[in-house]
């Protein structure tokens, strides 16, 4: 589990791609701290795990569902992401639950300043904008945030410079693709909720009322 506090700025090194899946090596500093094989760490919000380390970088797999899903698809050598190890079990909870899996991407159609806030919009599909509320939380290319506006095809959040500068919102333009993952706990509420409301309305039809009509 991840909270969508970037820790750094990572640089993809190298990329060997398959024919569905690809290796990707990702130069960084401060997450290959106690870093072992087998650890994950998310890149742009993408729970990748650790299957080689080096001096100065790790070694992650890149499965055909991640790649159909994310933005890493199209990502390059030289791009920058944003990484963050898992949350240790005596951790701070600085922003929200992430699980590191993709619900789709994103395109970024408007980013205005306003004032010290960047407002950053972002144009999804429907079975990912079904799951934002205004004022809940999603995670952008890993990166906890607000959503502070919505509309039917469009979420709007509003980052601090901070946020921007410590992350690769710094580099995005209007027409850029992001990772997006809703908030967990409305999916769980969700698959909770419509088995009760999917169910098939009760019969009448008893044994009682079958003799009565002659059966």
């Amino acid at each position: 589990m991840f909270t969508g506090i970037v820790e750094e700025i990572g640089t993809i090194k190298q990329i060997q791609r398959g024919k569905n899946s690809a290796f990707i090596t990702i130069g960084a500093e401060r997450v290959l701290d106690e870093t072992k094989i087998g650890d994950s760490i998310a890149v742009n919000g993408v729970c990748l795990t650790v299957t080689g380390l080096l001096a100065g970088a790790f070694v992650a797999d890149v499965m055909h569902e991640t790649l159909n899903r994310s933005t890493l698809a199209g990502i390059s050598s030289g791009n920058h992401v944003n990484l963050e190890r898992a949350m240790p079990a005596n951790g701070r909870f600085g922003g929200h639950i992430v699980a590191g899996h993709i619900d789709g991407t994103g395109k970024i159609i408007q980013i205005q300043k306003d004032d010290t806030a960047i407002w950053f919009t972002i144009q999804a599909k429907p079975p990912v904008m079904r799951y934002i509320v205004e004022k809940g939380s999603i995670a952008v290319d890993g990166i906890s945030l607000t959503v502070a506006k919505i509309t039917n095809e469009t979420f709007s959040i509003s980052a601090i410079p901070h946020t921007v500068t410590q992350t690769v919102l710094r580099e995005k333009q209007v027409g850029d693709f992001v990772n997006l993952e809703t908030d967990i706990v409305g999916k769980y509420v969700e698959k909770f909720v419509l088995p009760t409301i999917q169910q098939p309305p009760k019969s009448n039809l008893s044994m009682e009322f079958l003799t009565n009509c002659g059966f």
